[in-house]
């Protein structure tokens, strides 16, 4: 059921329940009604159901629906750009949860109101919200709201330069999302965890946790969250002294569609500090683990893939240069290649495939002929479904460049 649907059948249930005569079923989908209008950012009438819902729920008798309900109208005027009445909502709920034993519910309210606190720039009532908000909420049974509690706290103090006590929040935060699954929750908290680390100088720390942070948002799934992280790591690998680490990592960053212009802006930076240029990738290969060459094949043929045909020829003519120049490892970086295509959708990978022979025919023929034979070798490495299907493509992409197909 769609938003319109439910707030379709909300109202109807309202009118076989009029507040004369069912005050109670009446104000529930009231309050329904106004988080589902909420949801739906059609805030006003949301304001006015909760507001028949609060009036309906007496706060003597049913303290816990009117606690909940408060609570709920806090979150709309937040939405609506009216944070002293929300934050007026949102204490007023705190204290009723607390009234009632409701701990963790108080923790929620208390959460929401840290929020508020900070976008009025009162940063000392705010990182109190949240302290208390994440002694509120249970790590055992809600890690997911502690952490994001932690997360805030530690958002709250970096803030204000509280550098070592942002990084104890901020890591526990790290702790109690990793014990959610909570993957958005992670790299959120791994982010800001590493922008604490490099404002005390610990370079080191700081790119572990920005790895940890893009690691966290796949470029598939949270793409602008994926970049920040990105863009970041990129300075921080920067300030340590790796410049062919910040190149690729500016570079992805700025070549993800979805990134922020303040993303792009900073990763840009980057780039012209370190210096731009096609083959990246393998420079970093020369640097990373054999149990990394997976990972960081795989992000930069995703942005390949959204890159302009021009950039994405030259990338892919100085991995074709850069593998025949690493004779003892070129077997291993075609089927790191390979095994990234391999994950690609049909279509993606033969536009990547089609890139590369069209390169290569720009090569002389010896080195051609090697890399030919270097790529079918390393095809031979992967199960006989996974061999055919690639030599299949390369060979159909050669037919149709008019190219002989003589690929394994």
């Amino acid at each position: 059921m769609d938003a319109r649907e439910t707030t379709e059948e909300l109202e109807r249930r309202l009118a076989q329940h009029p507040p004369e005569r069912y005050p109670v079923q009446h104000a529930t989908l009231q309050f329904h009604l106004g988080v589902a209008l909420g949801n739906a950012g059609r805030l006003t009438e949301a304001e006015q159901a909760l507001g028949v819902a609060l009036r309906l729920f007496d706060p003597d008798r049913l303290p816990t629906e009117h606690a909940k309900t408060t609570n709920a109208r806090g979150a709309v005027l937040r939405l609506a750009g009216r944070p002293h009445e929300a934050a007026a909502a949102f204490r007023h709920a705190a204290a009723a949860f607390a009234a009632v034993g409701l701990p963790m519910e108080q923790g929620a309210a208390l959460f929401n109101l840290g929020l508020v606190q900070r976008e009025l720039g009162d940063t000392a009532g705010a990182a109190a919200s949240f302290e208390l908000a994440r002694e509120r909420l249970d790590p055992r049974t809600a890690p997911a709201g502690a952490g994001a509690a932690a997360r805030e706290l530690g958002v709250t103090l970096l803030g204000v330069g509280r550098l070592d006590a942002a990084r104890d929040a901020l890591e526990a935060a790290v702790a109690l999302a990793r014990r959610a699954d909570d993957q958005a929750g992670l790299g959120a908290a791994a982010n800001v965890l590493g922008l604490t680390h490099q404002a005390a100088g610990r370079l080191p720390e700081a790119v572990e946790a920005f790895r940890t942070a893009v690691a966290a948002h796949p470029r598939s799934l949270r793409p602008g969250d994926f970049a920040m992280a990105k863009a970041n790591l990129a300075v921080a690998y920067e300030r340590a002294g790796d410049r062919a680490r910040a190149r690729l990592a500016a570079v992805q960053a700025a070549g993800t569609p979805a990134a922020a212009e303040a993303v792009r802006v900073q990763a840009q930076g980057v780039i012209e500090r370190v210096g731009g240029r096609p083959g990246a990738l393998l420079e970093v290969l020369d640097r990373e683990p054999g149990d990394g060459w997976a990972v960081a094949v795989r992000e930069e043929l995703a942005r390949l893939l959204d890159a302009d045909p021009e950039e994405r020829n030259a990338e892919v003519g100085a991995w074709i240069d850069g593998q025949l120049a690493r004779p003892a490892l070129g077997g291993d970086l075609a089927e790191a290649w390979l095994g990234a295509l391999l994950e690609l959708p049909g279509e993606a990978m033969d536009r990547l495939i089609g890139a590369t022979l069209e390169a290569l025919a720009q090569r002389e023929e010896a080195a051609a002929a090697r890399f030919r034979s270097e790529v079918s070798r390393a095809m031979a490495r992967f199960h006989l479904p996974q061999w055919q299907r690639l030599a299949d493509r390369f060979n159909r992409a050669a037919a149709w460049l008019g190219q002989e197909p003589s690929w394994a």
